[in-house]
């Protein structure tokens, strides 16, 4: 299974990733010889289910991890997991989140709370664990999906882009902290790709976002998988504090 992206036989543990551009993201670190630890809050069932999917098809090594990324104590114990099955971690994918929109003064505080917890804490529990067991090897790739709402805002997503202007925040903190330890920290922001997140769209909006599109038309989980795969591979083994639009030419 060579490949020019040189990450065979590295571990990577991908967050959310029962579905959409987590499920992508795993099958194609698969396909260029990676092991594959899958996460999602989602049943143990749908995990299993991917995990023998992932085998199957690629003949890889992997694992399902069930818990909650914003859950401090459920991290910890997945990658104690992680650390008694392989004995090292290699690349990180912080792919887990949650989109609630609301209006300024319709924003329910448990709203606020969810979101923080799983696209905020829940980045910095797994890549505070991640880091551990990376700088064992002195080397090591952290992938943050972070959003072009965190760059440029949207109307109804206070609380969303605010969790993933966070997120772009703790890539360049993490990014100089752990460059010392050979430790690359990058964060990709995705424009509108069609995954499960736009279904709830009315026709009406799902226009206006796809017209504000340069390249005219709508990103798919390949594209983020993509370029997930170069941040993890050798081939960006210089390129850490990043933070790549995958966005069609939304933002220029």
């Amino acid at each position: 299974m060579g490949s020019s992206f040189n990450i065979e036989g590295k571990v990577a543990l991908v967050t959310g990733s029962a579905g959409g551009i987590g499920w992508t993201a795993a099958k194609v670190l698969a396909k260029n010889g990676a092991a594959v630890i899958l996460n999602d809050i989602k049943s143990i069932e749908i995990l299993e289910s991917r995990k023998e999917e992932l085998i199957k098809e690629y003949s890889c090594d992997s694992i399902a991890l069930q818990y909650n990324v914003g859950d401090f104590d459920a991290v910890q114990s997945a990658y104690n997991e992680v650390f008694k099955k392989y004995k090292r971690l290699d690349i990180l994918v912080n792919n887990a989140g949650t989109l609630e929109d609301n209006l300024v003064g319709m924003i329910r505080k448990q709203d606020i709370e969810h979101t923080f917890s799983t696209n905020t804490s829940g980045v910095i529990y797994n890549l505070q664990f991640a880091a551990r067991l990376m700088q064992r090897n002195k080397s090591g790739s952290i992938i943050n999906i972070a959003s072009i709402v965190g760059r440029v805002g949207n109307e109804g997503q206070v609380v969303y882009g605010g969790s993933k202007a966070a997120v772009i925040g703790i890539t360049l903190s993490a990014a100089r902290e752990l460059a010392p330890r050979n430790i690359r920290v990058n964060a990709i922001a995705p424009g509108f790709i069609d995954t499960d997140l736009i279904k709830p769209l009315s026709q009406e909006i799902y226009n206006q976002r796809l017209n504000s599109v340069k390249m005219k038309k709508i990103g798919k989980p390949e594209d983020v998988a993509n370029a997930i795969l170069f941040l993890a591979s050798d081939l960006s083994s210089y390129i850490t504090g990043q933070v790549l639009g995958v966005d069609g030419g939304m933002i220029m």
